[in-house]
């Protein structure tokens, strides 16, 4: 009995000494590391993460340090709370950094934001060494110093520390200020501004009066919370929806390097797919709207599994039309194998899907085509809309050859035939099409 007592005393004096900045110790670690988890390759998140792990680091220590910071002289080895400060401010301003690197510059420079960065993370260095150079000075005039605010804007400590950190903050809402010029998507904005106001609340819970520091350092958390919920809500959306469009690796390579760097313009020789149903507009006419509806969406469900098995990308969706990039934005340097391989399989699955299709109606097939070439592709469009496009005659051709194809055929070029070598043997010489925009006599191969 005497034992669950002294346990029960035990948990009560912990209980009683979990005050309001150990809880805020709790979420602010808590939030760090739920952002961490939920990408831990993104350096995006990684810097995030860092940030509010800094921060609940900086709140833990001043708290464990408090009853230090009364006595006349403070060791030096205290300034360990201001490292805590600077590793959130670097890993917040990095987080800004790599937000930048993701969102298209519109041909504005760049350079002076991120080294507007750089400039407020030395600032915040310069705030850390001060506070092993003069720990009795940050404690007694800086740390707490709002209890007598009068006081202590009259006094040098103060603004010895107060100085570089408001400097180095203003720097940082200076940055995102210059993202905010580029006209990013409203979530990235809103995730932006509510890091930019949510950092003074938290910054000035070093100066407040310990009972309002913990208000104000959890306004500070929440706001920038509100924020980082709807940004993610609205990636999940995105995700949900480009996962049905691109590959698996070249949403990897938008998540790590952006959007801009991933899909910049690049000139290389690539093939292209292109693919549609046989029999579609008398299947149309037979059957109701939302059955065609349900049709295409099995369709391209279907295609788009395979296209993201290979690492291809879906350029376009157009009716029961679908082209494909085999080689772009990923480069490949057996784009070919790649692009039979992918029209192998779409001919074997869409078969099989249009035997269900075809059995109350009009019979249901696929056609597809390839071509290889160079091509230059890129983001082009307005602000309002913006494509992934592929320019060259290998897209053009593609779709010239998907038009003859006849149902389960797959018609390759010329240099497709010759990049795919001696080792496909299933290819049979066909006589020379004359193709729209090619002429006559276009060389070709059926599978």
């Amino acid at each position: 009995m005497q034992e669950v007592v002294a346990i029960f005393e035990f948990l009560s004096s912990v209980i009683a000494t979990f005050n309001g900045q150990a809880v805020l110790t709790v979420i602010s670690l808590g939030m760090g590391l739920a952002f961490y988890a939920a990408d831990p390759q993104s350096p995006t998140s990684k810097y995030l993460a860092l940030f509010f792990l800094g921060v609940g680091a900086s709140i833990a220590l001043n708290t464990s340090f408090y009853h230090l910071y009364t006595q006349e002289t403070v060791p030096h080895w205290t300034g360990i709370s201001g490292v805590a400060d600077m590793v959130a401010a670097v890993g917040g301003f990095e987080w800004i950094l790599r937000i930048r690197r993701t969102i298209p510059s519109h041909d504005l420079r760049t350079t002076t934001g991120d080294n507007v960065l750089r400039v407020a993370q030395a600032l915040m260095l310069f705030y850390a060494v001060m506070g092993f150079i003069y720990p009795t000075v940050k404690a007694h005039e800086f740390f707490g110093s709002f209890a007598t605010p009068n006081e202590a804007l009259f006094d040098k400590g103060f603004w010895l520390f107060a100085l570089p950190m408001e400097a180095s903050m203003t720097l940082g809402a200076f940055s995102v200020l210059l993202i905010l010029n580029r006209r990013p998507e409203v979530q990235e904005s809103i995730r932006l501004i509510a890091f930019v106001i949510a950092v003074p609340f938290l910054a000035a819970g070093l100066v407040l009066p310990t009972h309002m520091a913990s208000i104000s350092s959890s306004i500070g958390l929440m706001i920038f919370l509100i924020g980082a919920i709807q940004y993610h809500i609205h990636q999940g959306r995105r995700g949900l929806f480009m996962s049905r469009f691109l590959s698996p690796q070249v949403l990897e390579m938008v998540r790590q390097s952006g959007m801009d760097a991933t899909l910049k313009d690049q000139n290389q020789e690539i093939s292209v797919v292109a693919c549609d149903l046989r029999g579609f507009t008398a299947f149309s006419e037979a059957n109701s709207s939302q059955r065609v509806i349900t049709v295409l969406r099995e369709y391209y469900d279907a295609v788009g599994e395979i296209v993201a098995s290979h690492g291809a990308t879906i350029k376009d969706y157009a009716g029961d039309g679908i082209l494909i990039l085999v080689g772009a934005p990923l480069a490949y340097d057996d784009h070919a194998p790649k692009a039979l391989h992918i029209a192998q399989h779409i001919v074997e699955r869409v078969t099989i899907l249009a035997q269900s299709w075809s059995q109350n109606g009009p019979q249901l097939g696929v056609g597809v085509g390839i071509a290889s070439g160079p091509v230059t592709v890129g983001v082009i469009g307005g602000e309002g809309r913006m494509e992934y496009a592929a320019v060259g005659s290998a897209v053009n051709l593609a779709s010239r050859l998907c038009e003859n194809a006849k149902n389960r055929e797959v018609l390759l070029d010329g240099r497709t035939r010759e990049l795919l070598g001696s080792e496909v043997t299933q290819l049979d010489s066909r006589e020379g099409l004359n193709l729209k925009g090619f002429g006559n006599n276009v060389p070709h191969w059926a599978l």
